[in-house]
């Protein structure tokens, strides 16, 4: 188990912290429907994926 050695400054402790911020998912357009929806998955609400229908949405 790892005991430090010296105290760390206050500066140096929050430089590192400060990467830890949280990001928004990022969102795309889907093609067919035109709704917000996440890059790489399937649309939530048209079940298409790269123009293909990959989910039967029943209407």
């Amino acid at each position: 188990m790892g005991v430090g050695q010296h105290r760390q400054s206050k500066s140096r402790v929050r430089k590192r912290r400060a990467m830890w911020k949280l990001t928004a998912p990022n969102h795309i357009e889907c093609p067919q429907c035109h709704k917000p929806t996440l890059p790489h998955h399937i649309c939530p609400s048209c079940g298409f994926y790269k123009a293909k229908e990959v989910v039967s949405m029943g209407e």
